[in-house]
């Protein structure tokens, strides 16, 4: 597949742009804008700039995420805060969190704040970052719209959850995982429906427990409750799958029950079959290393930890063994003087927005 790359700065002078035309202020245009664009630089292509459009364009445009942001905190205590996001840019509203809990992790060595009522926040991995350049560990987690179904299930009933950490370490790069509870995710579908292959199969069953595999089928039945993803583990027990079940339900009770917001059925978008707010809820911790060792101890202990996995027998065939966050940094390396691969068809939808947007002068750029 022919790919273009697009540099990061252009990229974010025109999603700034067009993000302020549909009514985002401009800090705030930004703040998406560099949250979709770090995915990208990290590899994390199913949450990058591809989302700017069905996500976040066109739901602004539905009525159903406000462009102004007006987060208020409803309830707080010295190490924690629960803020209602009132369906303003998800970004934002976990940028801000994310602000709370490390100001409180400097005060109290822990910081936690729930988040209700908030909209798709991006690329999750984003906000434990933020922690890790204050030299803290960050971990976050967010509900989703049904995906999932439970072990046993064929049914939607879980999002896809992801549960993420960020742990500073002494090497060129974090310790990041970020990744969903279930096999795959949405944004990877929708990855295989643009380039026109076929799901492995075991990731999406259908409302009879087959494994379905049409990506165009798949995104249409998730919607119509026809088709479910599995869970970390894949289906039934014999390899595990009632773990990836079991923590996509732990992510679902914190971002729900802490701040008594939406959960599971509730957040599928619709209401009397007529779109509506997602009401998505979050939580997020930082913690102040300092508070248990000194911070370089801990990043020397951290990266000789992932050192040593790295340094482990290999198996038969195989050239390295990764951890966590090492792709992305590779990822970036290779990206960073070269920008954003668009195929074909993200170039085309984003000409379409420079048209619809009245900014025809980056149409050369896609």
């Amino acid at each position: 597949m022919n790919v273009k790359y697009v540099k990061f700065g252009v990229l974010e002078q025109f999603m700034t742009r067009i993000l302020m035309k549909a009514g985002v202020p401009e800090n705030d245009a930004r703040k998406v804008a560099d949250v979709l664009i770090t995915a990208d630089k990290l590899g994390f292509d199913s949450h990058g700039v591809n989302r700017l459009k069905p996500i976040y364009l066109d739901r602004i445009k539905d009525g159903i995420m406000n462009p102004v942001t007006r987060a208020e905190t409803v309830r707080e205590s010295p190490a924690t805060a629960v803020i209602d996001g009132h369906h303003g840019m998800g970004h934002v509203i976990a940028s801000g969190a994310m602000e709370i809990a490390i100001e409180k992790a400097s005060k109290y060595g822990l910081g936690m704040v729930a988040v209700r009522n908030s909209t798709h926040y991006g690329f999750a991995g984003y906000y434990p970052l933020m922690a890790v350049k204050k030299n803290m560990i960050g971990i976050t987690g967010t509900n989703a719209r049904p995906s999932i179904a439970p072990t046993f299930g064929v049914e939607n009933m879980l999002g896809t959850n992801p549960l993420t950490f960020g742990i500073p370490s002494d090497e060129a790069f974090p310790f990041l995982l970020d990744c969903a509870t279930s096999i795959t995710q949405r944004g990877k579908v929708e990855l295989y429906a643009r380039s026109g292959k076929k799901l492995p199969g075991g990731l999406v069953i259908d409302d009879h427990g087959e494994s379905s595999t049409d990506p165009q089928k798949v995104l249409e039945y998730l919607i119509s409750g026809k088709a479910a993803l599995t869970p970390l583990g894949g289906i039934g027990e014999e390899t595990g799958g009632y773990k990836g079940y079991g923590y996509a339900t732990v992510v679902e009770i914190l971002s729900s029950a802490l701040q008594q917001g939406a959960y599971m059925k509730m957040l599928s978008g619709f209401s009397e079959g007529k779109k509506v707010p997602y009401s998505l809820g979050h939580f997020f911790m930082a913690i102040d290393i300092s508070a248990f060792t000194d911070p370089d101890d801990f990043k020397k202990t951290t990266g000789n930890i992932l050192r040593e996995l790295r340094a482990s027998r290999k198996m038969p065939g195989q050239e390295r063994i990764y951890t966590a966050g090492e792709k992305e940094h590779e990822t970036w390396m290779s990206r960073k003087d070269k920008g954003v691969p668009f195929g074909k068809e993200l170039l085309n939808e984003f000409r379409g927005l420079c048209i619809e947007y009245d900014l025809e002068q980056y149409i050369e750029e896609f």
